[in-house]
């Protein structure tokens, strides 16, 4: 409601009374006794992603902002400020916050906006950035109290949206739109680093030893089923033992070293 008061109230001729009116009249009066002189001092350009928010006697003139192109005022009497409408990039700096599992992180972010409304930003607030920027680090700090370390680690795109959502509705009355917020990085202290580190790292040495000995258990029932297979024709045991000779010979090692069956030991032996 107080938005919609900031166009409706300013600038009509009925409330700038009789000597606002007369003032006016001479302002006229002077541009065209100095013409084209006057042009200098009444003309005025802006660019197209600007827009010009123009004061008469103090009072913000009806119709909205000016631009973009050319637009006139009256000297002496008319002051006016320019508003960007591009959209604005900016770092939160670093907030040292406490998680709710009582862990401290350092945390920050950037923030894309832009202003909607260059009237209500001028007339609003006394600086929509700076401004903007505290509430964004405010926000950053109020939002991520409230969240735990795992969270905040693993959830960033919702902690963005909810931080985003929460600016946009702050930001509104003063003409701004948030168009998008990013967690840059988030830092844990170097003792926290360590034991994170460490429990990750025993996680994966767990893990490697129940895949190493399911691969042993394969294995093992793979060589008891060939063995079983061998066992049931002699012959097999022979054909594998030249494979494997020969298989060795194809390296081309000096030394070569022949296993004997004990079945031929015991021929001899006899």
């Amino acid at each position: 409601m107080e938005s919609n008061k900031v166009h409706e109230a300013p600038g009509s001729d009925n409330d700038i009374g009789c000597c606002g009116c007369i003032l006016i009249g001479l302002s006229y009066i002077l541009v065209v006794l100095f013409f084209p002189f006057s042009l200098c001092m009444t003309i005025k350009i802006v660019t197209e992603y600007e827009r010009a928010v123009i004061f008469r006697l103090g009072r913000v003139l009806p119709g909205g902002a000016k631009g973009p192109g050319m637009f006139f005022i009256l000297p002496c009497l008319d002051d006016f400020k320019k508003v960007d409408l591009r959209t604005v990039s900016y770092d939160v700096p670093p907030q040292e916050i406490l998680t709710k599992d009582s862990v401290t992180v350092a945390v920050d972010a950037v923030i894309y906006s832009r202003i909607f409304d260059p009237t209500m930003s001028v007339c609003n607030v006394e600086n929509a950035d700076h401004s903007t920027r505290l509430l964004a680090a405010t926000t950053l700090r109020n939002v991520l109290g409230t969240k735990n370390m795992s969270e905040l680690l693993s959830e960033r795109d919702v902690i963005a949206s909810s931080m985003q959502q929460i600016l946009d509705e702050s930001t509104d009355p003063w003409g701004i739109k948030v168009e998008r917020v990013e967690i840059k990085d988030v830092r844990l202290p170097v003792q926290l680093q360590r034991a994170m580190a460490a429990e990750a790292e025993a996680s994966r040495e767990a893990r490697a030893k129940v895949v190493a000995a399911e691969g042993e258990q394969h294995a093992s029932r793979a060589l008891k089923e060939a063995a079983d297979i061998m066992a049931q024709s002699p012959a097999a045991i022979q054909l594998r033992y030249l494979q494997t000779l020969n298989s060795i010979a194809a390296e081309r090692n000096s030394t070569i070293i022949f296993p004997l069956p004990m079945d031929l030991l015991r021929g001899f032996m006899k």
